[in-house]
């Protein structure tokens, strides 16, 4: 059902132009080419030709077929059945709800490529598809037939040829519902100079023979078949020799997307070691980004020959969303991915990529704004990765980030803004993470400081958690959380101020060590806050501890680490406290005052966002406290 389902969208809603089968059966075939000679590299005892790699067209106006032929690594009848047989194996439940989803025409298009369905697209103009494959090295071929159901015949085929032939048996053509003729030799060479003029393998079209043959017999040979494509590396072209046109058909090509790229950064190296690059920046983060599984890496030539698809080794891992090509001249043809973690030649060249792109993202950050933010909006979190990760840029990364503020409700900020708008007397960057706006905004910690009119940042991605404590400061302001250490922010006299804390101090004495000897599972100690001016408590860590957060973080990638005690901190202005305090003072049966001091604690846990270590028993608590109240 969902295979039905699956192919009904794509061939009604998903693609605007059906002109692209084309594009992902070739693409296809160029990945099989590219298999094969670095297979060939890696075992020369493969029992394979490779002598003429390329694919071919062949068109059948009779009998309306159109043949996409390459002489690849081709595919056994287990992989068949696994690849091409089970739809389900790209992913069709997950790829159907995002389908459903999305809320344009592009972006349902740009679903294809990442859940690697594009070889359906051949049912947007065939009734029936066809595929013979036999896997090099391999005697036994097999043949998939299915007409875009739910079922499929599957069966073994003794004398098919090295590589895949995917045969469509083309519909009618209906211009009105943009359906052409694609037995049209014209539409081909379209088709193919449009999105695949820049494949390295030669793509060739089988022409139909014209008139009879002569009495002579010079006609009886079929005409040489027309290599439709150019075959031009783009990275090894002139700027002034490529269009952006081509340029966003070859991020299309590598990168499985369907929408134009972001921005194209070109590098060449010259001297002692050359290599030329041509990378790319999306303008769409993709679904499983941070997944596992995610293929991270750009694909690795060597003087124009195909080595390996995402070479990890080229870019660090916080910019894994980067797609492109690397051709380097003086690496061997048969490098593996543990030679490359080695490899000099590799390092310099990543530690230059990373730079060019960190400065790229700049010069974005100063003369697009508007394209910054886009690429900031899609990868921002993963880019803070690397302040973690790659101490060497991590100036560089700093520089290049913006943050939420309160400064502002939409537009995020850079930290050299907020230096420049901190107020007179301020010595430290103040940050609070948080799952949203909203809930920072909401959590008691923010009350002083939004009275004060004090900037704080607002991060609200995982890796803010790591990162901030790893940077620690920035151009001599040290990085503070407002949920962690003690605050002070008096503006008063200091003398008056301190006057103030030491009688308040005195005053809740008592009850102070009171509730930390009651609260002693919980928390290390109990103080007064100088943060609150609306809430009745808040739990802080100490500044050199773990947040809760953090915690979880750790234990969730398997590193067991001890809980930390936290601190309760009492607003002395609130009436409940007031309340509480003289409540201590006055009875000697203080059975009450305990349950209060347990339910004050779990309210404070309750307003971060955190849960009370016994929910069962703090609702109890509240439901017959309630109940007095009535």
């Amino acid at each position: 059902m969902e295979a039905r389902q699956l192919l009904q969208l794509m061939i009604h809603s998903v693609y605007s132009n059906k002109d692209v089968f084309l594009r992902e059966l070739v693409s296809n075939a160029s990945d099989a080419l590219d298999k094969l000679r670095l297979e060939k590299l890696r075992d020369d005892s493969l029992d394979a030709d490779v002598a003429d790699l390329h694919i071919e067209i062949d068109i059948d106006d009779d009998a309306r077929t159109l043949t996409v032929r390459d002489n690849g690594i081709g595919m056994s009848y287990d992989e068949v059945g696994q690849l091409i047989g089970t739809i389900a194996n790209s992913g069709t439940a997950k790829f159907l709800q995002e389908l459903r989803e999305a809320k344009d025409a592009a972006r349902a298009e740009g679903l294809i490529g990442q859940f690697g369905v594009g070889f359906y697209s051949g049912f947007m103009v065939a009734d029936e598809v066809t595929l013979v494959t036999r896997r090099a090295g391999e005697a036994l071929g097999t043949r998939w037939t299915s007409r875009g159901e739910d079922t499929y015949t599957l069966e073994p085929v003794p004398d098919a040829p090295q590589g895949t032939s995917v045969t469509l048996h083309l519909k009618p053509a209906d211009p009105e519902n943009q359906l052409h003729d694609y037995t049209s030799p014209w539409k081909i060479r379209e088709i193919i100079k449009r999105y695949s003029d820049f494949i390295t393998w030669p793509i060739r079209m089988v022409p139909e023979r014209s008139g009879a043959a002569d009495e002579s017999g010079e006609n009886d040979e079929a005409p040489a078949p027309e290599t439709l494509n150019s075959m031009k590396a783009l990275w090894a072209r002139s700027r002034d020799e490529v269009s952006d046109d081509e340029y966003h058909e070859l991020y299309k090509h590598i990168g499985h997307d369907w929408r134009d790229p972001l921005e194209t950064i070109r590098l060449q190296a010259e001297g002692t070691f050359e290599y030329q690059a041509l990378l790319f920046l999306p303008a769409h983060a993709p679904h499983d980004l941070f997944t596992r599984d995610f293929k991270r890496g750009v694909q690795l030539y060597v003087r124009r020959v195909f080595i390996m698809d995402d070479c990890e080794a080229l870019l660090p891992p916080y910019l894994r969303f980067v797609k492109g090509v690397v051709d380097a001249a003086d690496l061997s043809l048969n490098v593996s991915r543990e030679i490359l973690q080695q490899d000099r030649h590799i390092e310099m060249m990543r530690r230059r990529l990373t730079k060019k792109v960190l400065s790229t993202v700049k010069d974005m950050m100063t003369k697009d704004q508007d394209r910054y933010a886009t690429f900031w909006r899609e990868f921002g979190p993963v880019l803070k990765e690397g302040l973690v990760t790659d101490a060497e840029n991590r100036d560089a990364v700093l520089a290049l980030a913006s943050f939420a503020s309160t400064h502002h409700d939409s537009v995020p900020t850079t930290l050299q803004q907020y230096v420049e708008r901190m107020k007179d007397g301020q010595d430290d960057i103040y940050y609070l993470t948080g799952e949203s706006r909203q809930s920072i905004e909401n959590s008691p910690h923010m009350e002083a400081f939004r009275d004060r009119g004090i900037e704080v940042l607002l991060l609200t991605d995982a890796v803010d958690e790591v990162w901030a404590d790893t940077v620690g400061e920035y151009e001599g302001k040290k990085l503070r959380s407002v949920a962690k250490g003690q605050i002070r922010l008096d503006t008063e006299d200091d003398d008056t101020a301190d006057g103030e804390r030491e009688k308040q101090t005195e005053e809740y004495a008592g009850l102070l060590g009171w509730m930390t000897e009651q609260l002693d599972e919980d928390i290390k100690e109990v103080r007064l806050s100088s943060r609150l001016t609306v809430s009745p408590a808040c739990v802080v860590s100490d500044a050199g501890d773990l947040t809760p957060a953090l915690e979880n973080m750790y234990r969730a990638m398997g590193q067991e680490v001890p809980r930390a005690k936290r601190i309760l901190e009492l607003n002395p202005g609130h009436q409940l406290v007031k309340g509480l305090n003289q409540a201590y003072k006055e009875r000697e049966d203080r059975t009450e005052l305990t349950e209060t001091a347990e339910l004050l604690h779990g309210l404070a846990v309750l307003a971060e966002g955190g849960q009370p270590k016994d929910p069962s028993r703090f609702v109890k608590l509240m439901a017959d406290r309630l109940e007095r109240a009535l």
